[in-house]
């Protein structure tokens, strides 16, 4: 049989829907095979890449003159250092994009000992010290802020009607505050990413010749 032969596929309208997203699936995911990791590394280097040419100096020259990046000029050390920096912003983004799927995980019901064998097997403590405010017991009142889609949400706790609500300012500069209504932590980050992504930066388009 399956590990996901018996996970509940409830809709987003049916009543069982949160109380199913709120109980942590076992096992949280299958390893991924070497296909998996080579499509990973095509995806990130096709980012970089883009990246890359946005900032490299040389590819800025070329289109100054109104001529196109040929790809032979990436074997050029400068654009290979382009690159390297392209490398870094991508290891900054996959640092915030892990602090949020952490808490969030974590602020539903996954442990450190969970989160760090999601994180390549590190070790519990390793995987405390790395996102300190992921796993939360002393007060369930406490908020978190939480980063994505180029915005930010914080999910709070109303203890008088026992419900969650955020407040969420998107990357558009676009602000929500919702009401106390969310049954669970889970439900009011969905509905938190729901507006987030919902108010995205516009794709900025790219550098025409000559510009």
């Amino acid at each position: 049989m399956s590990d996901f032969a018996g996970v509940p596929t409830p809709d987003k309208h049916d009543e069982n829907f949160w109380t199913a997203v709120s109980n942590l699936v076992e096992p949280p995911w299958r390893e991924p095979t070497q296909d998996d990791a080579f499509t990973m590394d095509e995806g990130v280097h096709d980012a970089v890449r883009a990246l890359a040419e946005r900032i490299s100096t040389r590819a800025l020259a070329y289109r100054a003159a109104g001529k196109s990046f040929d790809p032979g000029l990436l074997a050029a050390p400068d654009v290979q250092l382009a690159l390297l920096r392209a490398l870094y912003e991508a290891k900054q983004s996959v640092d915030r994009l892990a602090e949020s799927a952490a808490t969030v995980a974590g602020r539903s019901g996954a442990n450190y000992a969970q989160l760090g064998a999601a994180w390549g097997g590190i070790k519990r403590q390793s995987a405390r010290l790395k996102w300190p405010h992921a796993v939360v017991r002393k007060s369930a009142s406490e908020s978190i802020p939480l980063h994505y889609a180029g915005g930010t949400a914080v999910v709070h706790h109303d203890a008088d009607t026992d419900a969650w609500w955020y407040t969420a300012t998107a990357a558009d500069q676009q602000e929500k505050e919702s009401e106390p209504v969310h049954g669970t932590y889970a439900e009011a980050i969905a509905g938190a990413t729901e507006f987030l992504l919902a108010h995205t930066l516009p794709d900025r388009q790219s550098p025409t010749p000559g510009a």
